[in-house]
């Protein structure tokens, strides 16, 4: 069983992780991104292009941790567009599609502009490729080629919700939602006066200690931030301190996890999107109860 901690122990480890990484770590973040736009910008073949290379995950939505921060770039490919059903017929995507930029084309051209900017790069991930660390200078980088992806929906603004699709390997899709996840992860900080990032980053480190002692398994980042996502707001602006906060938020998402009538399943990504417990996630309904009963316990709000 894990160690618990003091209260003096929690409210000095609250205070330190609730604030993102110093300033000389968010310098290798954006030097890492601003390196894969020129190594995109100087490659031959995507000249003239309507090519988007953006960060994604927890470093632009500032729910990053310290001493834990990799970058995911995305270098998406906005024409042709990639949809489904009626759209794809009328559109001509992707089956009906008949240029030269396939999905093989477009990831063999991104490890191509990598290679030629950063030397060697791992081609053998089934998502991303792969750029190491250079200690001191950069973190690892996850490069993902992706296409635009649109969804058509009367309901949505603009009748349409605009992410991207990367096709692994493997020869499956995954569809994201990178634009609404950071829309959403910003009015919902501004809402709670900046408390949902706050507990954000709190339980990432939870988890990061507890998988470092083996209490737990290793879980996605993304995942901690999940489960805040779906605190109410009126939880996060509780009057109090922000450990009060932690514990309050910690308490709701557990019992959104065992409520009745499989509440959990209702729970949704920050994009708003997507499931947080649906087909081909990273995790389960009992990942996240062992997370929060663990952090329970690890932060001592027992009794």
């Amino acid at each position: 069983m894990v160690r618990q901690l003091t209260y003096e122990q929690r409210i000095a480890l609250i205070n330190k992780w609730k604030n993102p990484p110093g300033a000389s770590e968010q310098l290798r973040l954006e030097r890492a991104e601003r390196m894969v736009n020129q190594a995109v910008l100087r490659h031959e073949p995507f000249q003239g292009l309507d090519i988007t290379v953006a960060s994604k995950g927890s470093y632009p939505n500032n729910t990053n941790v310290r001493g834990g921060s990799d970058v995911d770039i995305m270098v998406k490919l906005n024409d042709p567009i990639h949809t489904e059903g009626l759209a794809a017929w009328w559109f001509g995507q992707p089956a009906g599609y008949a240029g030269p930029w396939t999905r093989q084309k477009l990831r063999q051209e991104v490890e191509d502009a990598l290679t030629n900017h950063f030397g060697w790069v791992d081609t053998d991930h089934n998502l991303a490729v792969y750029v190491p660390e250079v200690v001191g200078s950069r973190p690892s980088i996850d490069v993902v080629p992706c296409f635009k992806w649109v969804a058509y929906d009367t309901t949505a603004p603009g009748g349409e919700c605009v992410g991207s699709v990367v096709y692994g390997r493997n020869g499956k899709r995954v569809i994201n939602w990178p634009e609404l996840q950071l829309v959403n992860g910003r009015t919902k900080n501004t809402n709670t006066k900046y408390r949902y990032k706050f507990v954000v980053r709190v339980l990432k480190n939870v988890e990061n200690d507890l998988a470092s002692e083996g209490v737990i398994k290793a879980l996605p980042s993304y995942f901690s931030e999940c489960l805040i996502y779906n605190v109410p707001d009126d939880v996060l602006l509780l009057d109090g301190s922000l450990d009060t906060v932690v514990r309050e938020s910690l308490r709701e998402v557990y019992q959104q996890l065992t409520g009745a009538w499989f509440s959990y399943l209702r729970m949704v990504e920050p994009n708003g999107i997507k499931k947080v417990f649906s087909d081909g996630q990273k995790w389960t309904e009992k990942d996240a109860r062992e997370l929060i009963e663990r952090a329970w316990h690890y932060l001592n709000y027992e009794g």
